[in-house]
C-alpha cells in the first residue's frame, strides 16, 4: 500500500486553505442548464459527465414535486439557507440535530484508548480515528429536524458516557454539547453555515470541538472538513466531505492532518482518507490511511513520510455491522439514540425523543409529522413574542455564553461553556428514591419550560 502524499503546508490555517482549494473538484462532472433550468448541476458519483442527464431523472422526488420545489428554491441560490427555508418532511429523518451530535459517541472507546495511551502520537491516531468514524453516519441524505430553542437531548447507558446537548440559540441556530466518562470530556459549540448552489449545498462546520483526556489533562482541538450535499432536487442525493481534518494537541503542539479525498470520475477516490500525525516540529511520525466508510489503519513512518522498515500497517478502527436496507440508512447506534433505551432516569421534557413530529415520521405518518412540525414552529414563534413582550431574554439551562469568540476557517464563533448544572441535576435524580417512575412516552414535549430561568 502506498503512503499518503506528505503535507508540506506550514501552519494551521494554511492547511485548511489547501483543503478548500479542492472543494469544487467534483463539479467538473456537472452539467449546467440541464433540462432548461439555469443553475442545475447534476453529478453521478459512480459515472462521468455524460451520465448527468440520466442521473437527473433519478432521486426521491416525483417530477411535479421536484419542479415545484426547484422554482421555490431558485431565488435562494448563493444564500445561507440554514434557517430561512421551510422544508417538506419528505426529506427529513426522524432525528434532530442534537441527536445527530450524539452519533459521534458511537466509537467513544477510541477516546478511552487515547487516554490510556502513553505514546503521544498514538493518542492522536486513536483520537483522530474517532473523529473520522462518524462520517459513515454523516453520509445519510435525510435532513434532521432543526431543534426548537431550549430543546435538549440526553444519552446514558453507552460506554459509561453522560451526554447532554441543548439548542442555545434560534437565530442563528446554535447547539452546544457535553459528554463525559472516566476517560475524557467532550465539549462542542456548533453553528453551521451553508451556501445553497441550486442542486447542491455547501456546509461549513462553523464550530469549536474540544476533547480533554483526563489521565494527563491533554486537550485536543478538532477542525473537520466542509461537506457538500449533491443532487438535492435532481438526481440521487449523495454526500462528500473533501478537504482536510486537523486535530491539534493544544498541550504539546502535535497534530494529525488528514485529507478526505474528493470523489472523482466513476467514484475514484471516494471515501478515501490519507494523512499523517506530526510532532510539534511538523515532522511526520505516523502515516494513516483508509476509507471513512470502512476502516482506518496506521503505520510508523520516517521523516520523509515513508513506512519504517520492520513495521506493518495496523487497523485502528473498523465500521461495525449496519442494518441492511434500513429506511433511513441508520446504524444500529442511530436506532439506539432514537430509542428510550439510552434515556436516563426522569428524562427531561425538552428531550428530542419526545417531539411529536419526529415520532410521527418514525411511524411513517408524513401528514401528521408535517402538521406537528408546523405546530411546534408556530408555538416557538409565539413563545418568542411572549418572552420579548415581557422583556425577558432566553437563557440556556445547561450551558453559559462566554465572552470568548474563536476564529474558524469559515468565520468567528461565540463559545458556550458547559456549566456543570446538568451533572448536579443528574446526580440528584439518580440518587433519589422518591422519583416517580413514569412511562416516558407519556411525557409531553416541552422545551420552552427552560426559557428565562431568572423569571422562574
Amino acid at each position: 500500500m502506498s503512503s499518503p502524499e506528505k503535507n508540506e503546508s506550514k501552519g494551521f490555517f494554511s492547511a485548511m486553505t489547501s483543503g478548500l482549494s479542492m472543494f469544487g473538484n467534483a463539479m467538473h462532472r456537472s452539467v449546467n442548464g440541464l433540462l432548461g433550468y439555469e443553475g442545475v448541476e447534476v453529478i453521478n458519483p459512480e459515472g462521468g459527465k455524460e451520465d448527468a442527464e440520466e442521473e437527473a431523472q433519478r432521486g426521491r422526488w416525483k417530477q411535479e414535486d421536484r419542479d415545484s420545489y426547484w422554482k421555490m428554491m431558485h431565488k435562494y441560490i448563493g444564500s445561507d439557507v440554514t434557517s430561512m427555508v421551510t422544508l417538506p418532511v419528505l426529506i427529513f429523518e426522524p432525528m434532530t440535530m442534537l441527536q445527530k451530535m450524539a452519533e459521534l459517541m458511537e466509537y467513544s472507546y477510541l477516546l478511552d484508548r487515547a487516554d490510556e495511551c502513553e505514546d503521544p502520537y498514538m493518542r492522536l491516531v486513536y483520537a483522530s480515528s474517532w473523529a473520522i468514524s462518524v462520517y459513515f453516519a454523516y453520509q445519510r441524505t435525510w435532513k434532521p429536524f432543526n431543534p426548537i430553542l431550549g430543546e435538549t437531548y440526553e444519552m446514558a447507558n453507552h460506554g459509561g458516557i453522560t451526554f447532554v446537548a441543548e439548542q442555545v440559540s434560534h437565530h442563528p441556530p446554535m447547539s452546544a454539547g457535553h459528554a463525559e466518562n472516566e476517560h475524557f470530556t467532550y465539549d462542542v459549540s456548533s453553528k453551521l453555515r451553508t451556501k445553497y448552489l441550486g442542486n447542491s449545498l455547501d456546509v461549513y462546520p462553523l464550530g469549536r470541538t474540544r476533547v480533554t483526556l483526563k489521565k494527563d489533562g491533554v486537550v485536543l482541538d478538532l477542525v473537520p472538513p466542509p461537506t457538500k450535499v449533491n443532487n438535492l432536487i435532481f438526481g440521487r442525493t449523495w454526500v462528500d466531505s473533501p478537504g482536510e481534518m486537523i486535530m491539534t494537541n493544544l498541550t504539546t503542539g502535535d497534530k494529525a492532518v488528514l485529507y478526505f479525498q474528493p470523489c472523482g470520475w466513476f467514484g475514484a477516490g471516494r471515501y478515501e482518507v490519507d494523512g499523517y500525525v506530526y510532532n510539534a516540529a511538523e515532522e511526520p511520525k505516523v502515516l494513516m490511511t483508509g476509507k471513512w466508510n470502512e476502516s482506518i489503519s496506521y503505520q510508523l513512518c520516517d521523516l520523509e513520510g515513508e513506512p519504517l522498515p520492520g513495521t506493518e500497517m495496523k487497523e485502528v478502527w473498523h465500521l461495525a455491522d449496519v442494518p441492511k436496507n434500513d429506511e433511513f440508512q441508520y446504524t444500529h447506534f442511530a436506532h439506539k439514540i432514537n430509542s428510550f433505551d439510552t434515556a436516563p432516569r426522569k428524562l427531561l421534557a425538552s428531550d428530542s425523543r419526545l417531539r411529536p413530529d419526529r415520532y410521527a415520521l418514525e411511524r411513517g405518518d408524513l401528514s401528521k409529522a408535517g402538521a406537528e412540525k408546523s405546530s411546534l414552529e408556530e408555538r416557538q414563534r409565539a413563545e418568542k413574542r411572549s418572552r420579548e413582550a415581557k422583556g425577558h431574554q432566553f437563557t440556556p439551562r445547561w450551558f453559559d455564553l462566554t465572552d470568548e469568540v474563536t476564529s474558524t476557517p469559515w468565520g468567528d464563533l461565540e463559545v458556550y461553556r458547559y456549566n456543570g448544572k446538568y451533572t448536579e441535576h443528574r446526580a440528584a435524580v439518580d440518587s433519589s428514591d422518591s422519583v416517580d417512575e413514569v412511562d416516558v412516552r407519556s411525557i409531553e414535549f416541552s422545551p420552552w419550560q427552560y426559557g428565562n430561568l431568572s423569571a422562574e
